[in-house]
Parts: structure tokens; C-alpha cells; sequence
């Protein structure tokens, strides 16, 4: 790879995990100035040409989602009209990915509106890891690269739970029942699952457990935890029906809301989450949350973009 035609340009959402990428790549992250006026309108100002660059925009889904998102389609549009060669927006969390479909009358879609304000900006190419529902990427009419937490997770899973051979993989929901089979199948591990009923929006209702989870380590696997409601829960039903301990092991940790009051009250021994967000401030706040690194496999997803290499090989060459 040659470092002078690669530009990695960090928005202020998640600057640490652009600076891990571009460490893995052996290169330094563009000189970018992002500020808002005192109206709060949002100024760019890019200190370096990126003409006929391959230019890789690191912006997740946290904090301010709408500032974030705003900031996201001004960067790419800054770099359009600097004439870069190719423009690719990495965003670890898509922010409004659970709205990705009609679920009652008059609501909107609003996934396919990110998707639209995105291409509309100015983007070539979409990078992004463990889409709430895979068909976002049927949203966009560029491509886009949905890289999976799955390897990572069975990483940890086998180099830090000792007991992980007598588990059993839980998905929390029906949802989320492809994502945790897939884990089980790979580790020759027992599948569960927990029926939920809500009475709204992130607030859970009832659980009942499918499956049998007597005398055994319980995994919880989910692609987000918000207020984390459903996974406090969960480990009450887990422990109620014979669980020895319960983890639970996410991809994006929002950790909105009493997110940190539930963790610590809760029967789970460790809430496992990838740093698709920032969340190292409640990590030292709440001693059961633990960290995924997910920079080496976006950096090898842009190396790999940027030489014209498979992506999909990233995963398939995964030594577990």
C-alpha cells in the first residue's frame, strides 16, 4: 500500500478509533478541523489536499447521533468538491439502523433517508460492521461492506471465559436468532433462545426461555445493547432457569440512558462490547464492562478496499 494515496480523516464521534485504524495501517490521520459556528452550524475546514486521494471517512453513530450525522455528510461533500478520487464513509455504528422498516402505519423508514443523504453527498462506498438488519444495504445504491463482529467475538469467548466448552450461546431475542446459531454452530455449543414481549420501545415486558441452560455458562449475544433492559432481564430468566453465570457479548454498546445502574444490578458477570462507539469513560465507571477491539479488522476492510482486494476473505481466512 502506498501511504501517499490513502487519506484517513477522523470526525469528532470516535477520534480514538481513527487513530488505531491509521496505526494499523503504519500512516497519520489528515489534518481536519471540524467546529460549529455560534449558531452550531457545522464548519469543516481539511488542511491537506486529498485530490485523487482514496479517502476513508471514520464516523460511528454516538453521542449527538444528528450533529454526528451532519458532520459525516459535510466531511464527505468537503471532499468531493477537493476532488477526491474516492470517497468511503466508515461508520461502525449506522446511526438509525433500527428504523429500517415500516413497522406501523405513518412511520418513517428512516435508515433509507441516511442511506439517500449519504449518497446524495457524496459517497462512493459505505464500510460499516454488524448492520441491525442486513437489508440497509439494499437501501444504498453504492456499495457497502457490512464486516462482521463474529470472529472477534469468538475470540474472546475462547481466550476469556475458562469454562466456555459447557455454555450455551442465548440469543435474547428472535431477532437475533441467525447471529447467535451461527456462534453456537462454530463453537459446537448448545443454542437458546428468549421470547420477549414489549409494552414499547426498549422497554421489555416478559421473557420466557427456549432451551435448556441448567448447570451451564450462559452467553448472551446481541448486535446492540441501548439501555440494556433486555439484557438485565435476560440474565434474571438465565439464572432463574439454572444458569451458573451469564455474559453477555455485544457489538455496539450505546449504554444509553440507566444503561451503566443496570449492568451493576444486574446478574450478568460481564457486558462484553466492541469500541464501534466510545465507550472507555463508562468502562471505567462499571468494572463488569469489558472491551472488543475492532480497529485491525477495519483497517485490513480499508487496506483491503484500497488495494482492490476481497473483503470477504477478511472473514473467511479468520484462524478460530
Amino acid at each position: 500500500m502506498s501511504p501517499s494515496s490513502i487519506k484517513i480523516i477522523a470526525g469528532n464521534s470516535h477520534r480514538r478509533l481513527a487513530e488505531l485504524i491509521a496505526a494499523h495501517l503504519g500512516i497519520n490521520l489528515a489534518k481536519v478541523l471540524v467546529t460549529k459556528h455560534s449558531n452550531q452550524e457545522t464548519c469543516v475546514e481539511i488542511g491537506e489536499s486529498v485530490r485523487d486521494e482514496d479517502v476513508f471517512i471514520v464516523q460511528s453513530g454516538s453521542g449527538d447521533v444528528n450533529d454526528m450525522l451532519m458532520e459525516l455528510l459535510v466531511l464527505v461533500s468537503a471532499c468531493k468538491t477537493a476532488s477526491a478520487r474516492r470517497i468511503t464513509a466508515v461508520i461502525p455504528c449506522f446511526p438509525y439502523a433500527r428504523q429500517d422498516r415500516k413497522d406501523k402505519s405513518r412511520a418513517p423508514i428512516s435508515a433509507k433517508l441516511v442511506a439517500n443523504l449519504l449518497t446524495v453527498a457524496g459517497t462512493d462506498h459505505v464500510i460499516t460492521v454488524d448492520l441491525h438488519a442486513s437489508q440497509i444495504q439494499g437501501f444504498f445504491d453504492r456499495p457497502v461492506d457490512n464486516l462482521y463482529g463474529e470472529p472477534s467475538m469468538l475470540r474472546y469467548i475462547k481466550d476469556n471465559i475458562e469454562n466456555w466448552r459447557n455454555a450455551v450461546i442465548v440469543s435474547p431475542d428472535a431477532g437475533g436468532a441467525k447471529r447467535a446459531t451461527a456462534i453456537a454452530d462454530r463453537l459446537n455449543l448448545d443454542f437458546a433462545l428468549i421470547h420477549k414481549e414489549r409494552k414499547k420501545a426498549s422497554v421489555v415486558s416478559r421473557m420466557v426461555l427456549v432451551g435448556d441452560v441448567s448447570g451451564k455458562t450462559a452467553i448472551l449475544v446481541d448486535d446492540m445493547a441501548d439501555t440494556c433492559g433486555t439484557l438485565g432481564k435476560a440474565a434474571d430468566v438465565l439464572i432463574q432457569n439454572g444458569a451458573t453465570e451469564v455474559y453477555a457479548i455485544v457489538t455496539h454498546g450505546v449504554l444509553s440512558g440507566k444503561a451503566l445502574e443496570v449492568i451493576k444490578d444486574s446478574q450478568l458477570k460481564k457486558v462484553v462490547v466492541a469500541n464501534t462507539l466510545p465507550v472507555e469513560d463508562k468502562k471505567s465507571q462499571c468494572p463488569k464492562i469489558d472491551l472488543i477491539d475492532i480497529s485491525p479488522t477495519l483497517a485490513e476492510a480499508i487496506r483491503r478496499t484500497h488495494n482492490g482486494e476481497s473483503v470477504s476473505q477478511l472473514f473467511n481466512a479468520e484462524i478460530l
